[in-house]
């Protein structure tokens, strides 16, 4: 059976969110922890990639696993051990979800744990995807690996002017990583906006069916070029239509991203 997995990381201390040879990563942990619990490799498979450094408030996986007696530490379906029912309608497994917090570093929790369908796909069937980016003036010792550290005097509604033509369906290739295996290029992006929230604290929230790799650190990297004066509202609109990274701005920091929705439609839920 499938289930879905909803979950949040603070991606500071991770080589990114998917296994990889040369670091610790958020899939091997709790893939290691859920081997511990059903006494079996579970693969998960992610939402979508976070580059190191890069946190999420709110990042799905799904995993497969038989109701047998190697499954589960009582002899049991874990399903039937605590059928707890959660919001929504939905079945959650109360028991499964204590144990694995219990288990993970406190860099990740988790939330629910959701039975799907079948053919269900935590990557392929999100139909839109919200991502924040948050900077601060200021030194501050308890934004330091979640917001990245400005210069004072950005111009936000100059970078909000710009942002707005980020929207629709069109071609990011300009903010794209290089040598990227993607059939793609074309996002239809349905919001861009950034907000100062005091205190020297702005947060930039954008929203797309899909997203490119490195696609929202370029974004942003560049309206600080416009929020700078260095870059013009007619500048930005040749960089989106050029297609090429090179027109683009730096990629800001990583520390300041965070991924924090994830939708998908509701028939893939089993009620």
């Amino acid at each position: 059976m499938r289930y879905f997995i909803r979950f949040a990381y603070d991606g500071t201390a991770f080589h990114g969110s998917q296994r990889q040879p040369n670091g610790i990563t958020v899939q091997e942990t709790m893939e290691q922890a859920l081997a511990m619990i059903f006494r079996e490799e579970v693969p998960l498979t992610f939402a979508g990639r976070t580059d190191a450094g890069v946190h999420a408030r709110e990042m799905y996986a799904h995993f497969d696993i038989e109701a047998s007696p190697k499954s589960s530490p009582e002899g049991k379906d874990f399903t039937a051990a605590d059928n707890n029912s959660l919001p929504s309608g939905r079945v959650g497994v109360g028991s499964l979800i204590f144990r694995l917090n219990g288990i993970l570093p406190d860099s990740i929790a988790i939330f629910d744990i959701y039975p799907v369908k079948d053919d269900a796909h935590a990557r392929f069937d999100a139909v839109r995807r919200t991502y924040e980016y948050h900077v601060v003036d200021h030194k501050d010792p308890f934004l330091c690996t979640q917001a990245t550290r400005i210069r004072p005097g950005l111009d936000y509604a100059a970078m909000n002017d710009a942002a707005q033509l980020l929207i629709g369906k069109q071609d990011f290739a300009s903010f794209c990583r290089t040598n990227t295996d993607v059939k793609t290029t074309i996002c239809d992006l349905t919001h861009a906006e950034w907000k100062e929230l005091g205190n020297g604290h702005a947060v930039f929230t954008i929203a797309a069916d899909r997203f490119l790799r490195n696609m929202v650190r370029a974004v942003v990297g560049t309206l600080f070029e416009v929020g700078r004066g260095k870059m013009t509202k007619e500048q930005f609109a040749e960089v989106i239509t050029q297609h090429n990274r090179c027109a683009a701005g730096d990629s800001a920091p990583a520390e300041g991203l965070f991924l924090t929705h994830v939708e998908y439609p509701e028939d893939i839920y089993i009620r």
